[in-house]
């Protein structure tokens, strides 16, 4: 099963150690993620289902490309980070 990894910056928030959970897409596990430890949702989604624009996900070190279906494939050995976009600069 696909290991689910929040990062610290948001486990500041939400308490979520990290998972191995069932879904052959990014959609699918993340469901199972947020069926274990509901309120994470609030904080990885929007109202409608998509990726909230200040969040990022990768899988197996790439970036995903399908904000807003999460329909990214991952495999029984993936690794799926998530975390909040950072930007800035001087």
């Amino acid at each position: 099963m696909p290991e689910v990894v929040l990062t610290q910056n948001l486990q500041r928030h939400v308490a979520c150690p990290n998972m191995r959970l069932p879904g052959s897409t990014v959609g699918e596990v993340l469901q199972a993620l947020f069926t274990e430890h509901p309120q994470v949702r609030g904080y990885v989604l929007d109202d409608q289902g998509a990726l909230r624009h200040h969040m990022v996900i990768f899988v197996d070190g790439r970036q995903i490309k399908d904000r807003v279906h999460l329909r990214d494939p991952v495999s029984p050995d993936s690794e799926i980070y998530v975390m909040q976009a950072l930007s800035g600069g001087a």
